[in-house]
């Protein structure tokens, strides 16, 4: 394959490392969903657990992705861990020590090696893809393509109030499909050629899908997340605020504010219901307030799961509290919620970095996570294992991770420190040798030691003046 033709096809996602988390998109947002609308599980719990092939699949994919960092163990020993990446491996190394004190230990258990597999399958072989290729690119045509086939297979709405569903199983999983889709055909409208023509066309099918959802959380926030992920970015950029404190301010206020946004949003201070799940969650959190009931191991685990013995009514059939924050407190406690605000907050400080030297790049990856963040108000999805949302998140923080360890500037170390020559050609403050493009390439990286500092010698001027004595020579 010609040079020409390998750097096409890496500009579109196209490489062996950014092939299986891909893979891992295309399974999880076109085959999953499909093969469950072929044969709809029989109850919600075998929805949650999976089929057969769930079980063939990520294993598999885990264990191409292990293979793949063993082969390049050498490259990988040559780069510093990003922090937002050893704070979610901190966060799921609590989950799975959750299973110890968990309601479930073998559920618990069983959905967390389900959720390590696909953080692995999905952070790994991204972290490894090189600078040229375009990870994001190629998730975005998964997306495209899902968008396509929901409109081609979907049953239309029966009704004026009934939000389509597409080939999924309801509408609050169309709506977060298509809210993303929105927003990566955004970031690709601001390349030229086919590519931008194509992210008009899946910005206008994405727009039309996620409005016939009637999914009001994630079309609010999906129109929303561009215009505050600029501004959170323009206020950096003229403040040098981190956009994780911005972020936060803004949930804050809708936090304090719940019932007014509640009225503007819903027209029901309830949150169509959310309010009396919200109740019930918090009554439970005060029984394990600090290490929770376990990953995983409250919602759906078996008819005497505190979610079905202490509910009462419809409360009984909820898979989860339609609030992330609060489960990630009732499954992880106080502890587990730290640990996640500290992953978020982190990715979204690296996000405020890449945009000093990408902001096209930065504008993307924050309009995505300001989506989830705020989708996670209404909904539940983080650290749900199989969740495409959550998979999302993580996507960007692997991303995120990979565009923040390649912009580290390098520095010249040497033995001893040199004195400064007394040459006139000589300037007192060195000059920084790394690169100012997007990404620095390899060989700029390894510059190190003496050899790779260039002197300017000094030239004397066109007319010089007459000294007296002998001249003095510069070599």
């Amino acid at each position: 394959m010609s040079k020409v033709s390998k750097h096409s096809f890496e500009l579109v996602g196209l490489n062996k490392f950014s092939i299986l988390p891909i893979l891992a998109f295309v399974y999880l947002s076109i085959v999953g969903p499909l093969i469950a609308f072929a044969s709809p599980p029989a109850t919600l719990q075998s929805m949650i657990e999976g089929h057969l092939e769930n079980q063939i699949f990520w294993p598999a994919m885990a264990a191409s992705s292990i293979v793949l960092v063993v082969q390049n163990h050498s490259h990988i020993g040559k780069h510093i861990l990003p922090p937002n990446i050893i704070c979610l491996l901190v966060c799921v190394a609590f989950a799975g020590a959750s299973a110890l004190w968990a309601f479930k230990p073998e559920h618990s258990f069983i959905r967390f090696t389900q959720e390590v597999m696909i953080l692995a399958s999905v952070i790994l072989p991204t972290m490894l893809a090189p600078r040229t290729v375009d990870v994001m690119g190629g998730v975005f045509l998964c997306f495209g393509i899902g968008l396509i086939l929901n409109v081609l297979l979907g049953e239309h709405p029966k009704g004026i109030q009934v939000g389509y569903e597409g080939y999924f199983l309801d509408k609050n999983a169309l709506g977060p499909f298509a809210a993303i889709a929105f927003l990566l055909a955004l970031h690709e409208v601001l390349h030229r050629g086919i590519r931008r023509a194509l992210g008009m066309i899946v910005a206008v099918i994405a727009a039309v899908v996620l409005y016939l959802t009637h999914s009001k959380t994630s079309m609010g926030f999906g129109f929303l997340a561009p215009f505050l992920a600029g501004f959170t970015l323009m206020i950096r950029k003229k403040m040098r605020i981190s956009p994780a404190i911005l972020v936060f301010i803004i949930i804050t206020l809708l936090v304090l504010f719940r019932d007014r946004v509640g009225w503007l949003v819903f027209n029901d201070t309830t949150f169509s219901g959310r309010i009396f799940i919200w109740d019930f969650a918090t009554y439970q959190i005060g029984h394990r307030p600090l290490l929770g009931w376990g990953y995983e191991s409250f919602w759906l685990v078996g008819s005497d799961a505190p979610s079905v013995v202490e509910a009462q009514g419809w409360l009984k059939t909820m898979p989860n509290s339609h609030n992330g924050y609060l489960d990630t407190v009732v499954e992880m406690g106080l502890v587990g919620l730290a640990l996640l605000v500290i992953f978020i907050m982190t990715t979204l400080h690296a996000i405020g970095r890449v945009a000093v030297r990408n902001p096209a790049r930065a504008w993307v990856m924050l309009s995505l996570a300001i989506f989830i963040m705020f989708h996670n108000l209404l909904e539940s999805s983080w650290m749900r294992a199989g969740n495409l949302v959550w998979v999302t998140f993580a996507l960007v923080a692997a991303e995120i991770g990979r565009c923040w360890r390649l912009y580290q500037p390098t520095k010249v170390t040497h033995g001893s420190r040199p004195s400064t020559p007394a040459s006139p050609g000589l300037s007192g403050r060195p000059r920084p040798i790394y690169s100012h493009k997007n990404c620095p390439s390899e060989r700029e990286t390894q510059m190190s030691g003496p050899g790779s500092l260039r002197v300017r010698p000094h030239r004397p001027s066109r007319a010089p003046q007459q000294h007296a004595g002998r001249p003095r020579s510069v070599r």
